[in-house]
């Protein structure tokens, strides 16, 4: 493997660990069905068929039933971050330089995964809180327009109603995101003897399933300060992926992160990854949010 050369990619290795800690830190990774994205976008279709089957008497007239037809596109959005390292790593050993990029890959995986979230439930730019125009209006802030008014002490009656949305919307419920603060409110709630409703829940627990569904609470649900709940069809619903390369530039001359400050002078070279992520929501009647107020 060539290490501290321009335009390099992460090896095998790196790149499936990268996803398999993406999974582990997203919300929509944990919930959704990953699937592989074209650096040009892939057109997802949704099929409906409009009518329930006919029963149709012998020599009897056949009906039209209809089927509808909705295309989805799912365009690759590159997400970048990069850091300033001693320039000892352009001298130092293949295996230390290894260790430098797992270490920056360790990072670069959580920061990814926050950033999907962030990005597809908000339209947020994840480092400066603000608005993306790239992502527009392909986020579920957006696009899901089944809402419910969140009351913390009315936490499991809210959950309720807004799936009673999806299902009205002949939709399927899948899966669940929600803030810590929602975790705490459920955790909080008890019978009239005083037990916990939801013990599982308590100290901060997050057991991957609530009654039966799958659940992930998350600090991501929140940003924004607009959602505590998204749930909804995550697994058929919603899809995700990466575009295959994920490249890695060293870079040792220049100001690549507009610092004002030079990196040969400095004694620094600039680690740089770049990763490109594509989603789309297939339905947006089958996911509903419990907003705040």
């Amino acid at each position: 493997m060539a290490i501290g050369t321009k335009g390099t990619m992460f090896d095998p290795t790196l790149v499936t660990d990268l996803a398999n800690k993406v999974k582990g830190h997203s919300s929509l990774a944990m919930l959704s069905g990953q699937t592989p994205v074209s650096f040009n976008g892939n057109k997802e279709f949704t099929f409906s068929l409009d009518a329930d089957i006919d029963i149709v008497a012998e020599n009897g007239k056949k009906s039209h039933g209809g089927l509808t037809i909705e295309p989805v596109v799912i365009a690759p959005i590159k997400f970048e971050y990069g850091a300033r390292v001693s320039d000892e790593f352009m001298s130092a050993t293949e295996e230390a330089q290894l260790g430098i990029l797992q270490a920056f890959n360790d990072g670069f995986a959580k920061k990814v995964a926050r950033g999907l979230d962030i990005a597809a439930f908000h339209g947020l730019n994840p480092r400066t809180n603000a608005a993306s125009t790239v992502v527009g209006n392909n986020c579920f802030d957006k696009k899901v327009t089944q809402t419910v008014e969140y009351a913390a002490a009315s936490v499991d009656d809210n959950i309720e109603a807004a799936i009673a949305l999806v299902e009205g919307s002949d939709g399927d419920i899948t899966g669940m995101a929600a803030t810590p603060a929602v975790r705490q409110a459920l955790a909080a709630l008890k019978t009239s003897s005083g037990e916990r409703l939801y013990p599982d829940l308590a100290w901060g627990g997050n057991p991957g399933t609530v009654n039966g569904l799958t659940v992930d609470f998350n600090r991501t649900v929140g940003a924004g300060n607009v959602d505590q709940v998204i749930v909804g069809d995550f697994a058929n619903m919603f899809k995700w992926g990466y575009a295959k390369e994920i490249p890695l530039e060293v870079i040792p001359y220049g100001d690549p992160d507009n610092s004002g400050v030079d990196l040969k002078g400095s004694n620094q070279v600039y680690l740089r990854a770049e990763v490109y992520l594509g989603w789309g929501i297939l339905d947006a009647a089958s996911f509903a949010r419990v907003k705040n107020a």
